[in-house]
């Protein structure tokens, strides 16, 4: 029997689980227009999770090297754009379903061995002030969980893929 008052504090029950409950509370506590976690797979980019729920379809592939994500993963661009027309590296980025982004915050989501898995970002469609940058630590801090959970024994993205179907995504 679980005691009142816990129930919304227990374990997820897998990575995804997890995943999704962070994007939720991203959503609510930092706000931005969308949060997304991807899976990163040669040079396609996989939407594994969105909030809210039906702005991308799960299983949406994008180009990697057309990604904002790419740009940060290389270190080419900042993990925080509070404005992408300011970063060049974003700025140039500006066809097919990313030439409506106007901020940006992403971070990446590793394995236990520190090779790349996907990411985690924040997108807006208008410009955000400049203390919205603050708001970066929580972000990688959400990230870091994540990939601890990732090298865990929680069940999680090398069990199911996006669609539900077993899979290998190490």
């Amino acid at each position: 029997m679980v005691p009142s008052g816990v129930a919304d504090v227990s374990p997820w029950t897998d990575w995804l689980s997890a995943a999704e409950g962070a994007l939720r509370f991203l959503h609510g506590y930092a706000g931005w227009d969308l949060w997304v976690v991807t899976h990163v797979e040669g040079d396609r980019q996989i939407v594994l999770r969105a909030f809210p729920e039906g702005a991308v379809r799960r299983g949406t592939e994008l180009p990697w090297a057309q990604s904002f994500c790419r740009q940060m993963i290389e270190g080419n661009a900042p993990r925080v754009a509070t404005v992408t027309a300011a970063v060049p590296q974003y700025a140039s980025r500006v066809s097919g379903s990313i030439r409506d982004i106007a901020a940006y915050v992403g971070v990446p989501l590793v394995t236990a061995d520190l090779e790349l898995f996907g990411t985690l970002c924040g997108i807006s469609f208008r410009a955000k002030p400049r203390s919205a940058a603050r708001e970066l630590p929580l972000v990688e801090i959400t990230a870091r969980m994540l990939n601890t959970l990732m090298a865990s024994d929680l069940p999680g993205p090398a069990t199911r893929n996006h669609t539900g179907a077993v899979t290998d995504l190490g």
